[in-house]
Formats: structure tokens, C-alpha cells, sequence
């Protein structure tokens, strides 16, 4: 395949009205874009910003394309939103949501290191962690933020609580809860946000009560993260 025969990737996030969201999201499309000489690289999302999925596909209707979804799990927004954007053009495929991922779940141990000693000790023995993820009605959601649970579990080598913030039970605040009550000897409750980039979601986490929350996956300064970057460059690459 040459350059111009190469499929546009169609980066499609969730959207939001957050500033600090929208720059992180769109310094990971642009890091991806760097990633790919020679692949148009376009944003576009399923809900709350345009253009969205249904938008850019009528633009490139007629041109092989992959959307690749900037979503942590497969839900309503993978099976319904995007299916349906796609499914009147032969030329546009999906490519799997970045999770579940083992890459993801190295990034989500790193942020929870960084964020411990930011916050005055490394992570402890006796300190638990709380994975929050967004929630959804969709099992298949569900199940795969669970394993991202497992995941992350076995990159800090200690028991993970998933836990959710709509949709799903437990919340973030009653698995924050039940952790402070197990605590032994000054331990913490560490919140990992499995959370693409900063908006509502992240700042509903940080009012479930925690001691330490990390940041989200994407940041709207800095060094984007390899591992990020990594995954969607491979999700567009298996099915281009």
C-alpha cells in the first residue's frame, strides 16, 4: 500500500465541552497524525462536538476510510453510533475501541505511580486502588472494563476494584467508600481514572472521595503518552 492509496483514519472520540478535553483529544489526533506520514488523520466525534461520525463519513463517502473509535470500551457509541455511520459505505470500516488494552493498562500504572508520589509517598502496601471508568448500559462495556481491572491489577501487582461513574454499579464513590473502610495502617485510597482526558467524567471522579486521583490517559499539556498513540496507530493498521 502507498501513501495515497492509504485509507483516511477517522479519530472519532466521544466529545465534550471541557477546553482541557478537547486539547488533550486533540493533541492525541495530531500525535497519531505524526505517527502516520502520508495518512490523513481527521477528527470527529459521536456526541457533543462537530463534525460528527455521521458528517465525515457523507464527506468522505466514496473514499476508504477507518474509524478508529477513541473509546476506552465497546458500547452504544461502537455498536449503534458508529455502526450506523459507517454501514451505507462499503469503502468505511471499524477498527476495535482502544480497550480493553495491555498498553493501557502499563499507562494507567504509570499515572498511578506518578500521581502517589506527587501526592507525597509511592504507592504502599497498604494503600488500595479504585479503577473508574465512565460506565455503561452495554455488558459488553462492562465486561471489558473489568478486564482493564484485571489488567492493571496484575501491572501493580495488588487488587484492583472497578468501578463506575453512570450506569453501572459500584460507583466510584461507594467502591471509594468500601476501600476507606479496609484500609490498615494509614493507607490511601488511590482513584486510577480510566478516563480518555479531562470533562465531566473527571470531574465527577474527584469528588467520590479519594486520597490520590491520577490524571486521565490524555493531558492537554506535555508529552502525549507512546502507549496511547501506540494503540490507535495499531487499531487503524489492522484493518486498513
Amino acid at each position: 500500500m502507498t501513501t495515497s492509496d492509504a485509507p483516511v483514519l477517522l479519530a472519532c472520540a466521544h466529545g465534550t465541552s471541557s477546553p482541557s478535553g478537547r486539547t488533550a483529544v486533540q493533541r492525541l489526533v495530531d500525535a497519531v497524525a505524526a505517527e502516520l506520514p502520508g495518512v490523513e488523520v481527521v477528527p470527529t466525534w459521536v456526541d457533543v462536538q462537530t463534525p460528527d461520525l455521521a458528517e465525515r463519513t457523507e464527506q468522505y463517502a466514496g473514499r476508504p476510510a477507518v474509524v478508529v473509535p477513541l473509546l476506552l470500551s465497546a458500547g452504544y457509541h461502537v455498536y449503534v453510533d458508529v455502526a450506523e455511520a459507517v454501514a451505507a459505505d462499503d469503502l468505511h470500516r471499524v477498527s476495535a475501541a482502544l480497550g480493553p488494552d495491555r498498553a493501557l493498562a502499563r499507562l494507567l500504572a504509570r499515572r498511578v505511580h506518578e500521581a502517589c508520589t506527587a501526592a507525597g509517598a509511592p504507592l504502599a502496601e497498604h494503600d488500595a486502588v479504585v479503577l473508574a471508568t465512565a460506565g455503561s448500559s452495554d455488558r459488553r462495556a462492562v465486561v471489558d472494563c473489568a478486564t482493564v481491572a484485571e489488567l492493571l491489577a496484575e501491572e501493580l501487582g495488588r487488587p484492583v476494584t472497578v468501578s463506575y461513574l453512570a450506569a453501572a454499579r459500584p460507583r466510584v464513590a461507594e467502591a471509594v467508600s468500601s476501600a476507606r473502610a479496609g484500609l490498615v495502617d494509614g493507607g490511601r485510597v488511590v482513584v486510577a481514572n480510566y478516563l480518555l482526558a479531562p470533562g465531566y467524567f473527571l470531574d465527577l471522579s474527584r469528588k467520590a472521595g479519594a486520597d490520590v486521583d491520577t490524571d486521565p490517559l490524555a493531558v492537554p499539556e506535555g508529552e502525549v503518552p507512546a502507549e496511547l498513540v501506540d494503540v490507535v496507530v495499531t487499531r487503524y493498521r489492522s484493518v486498513a
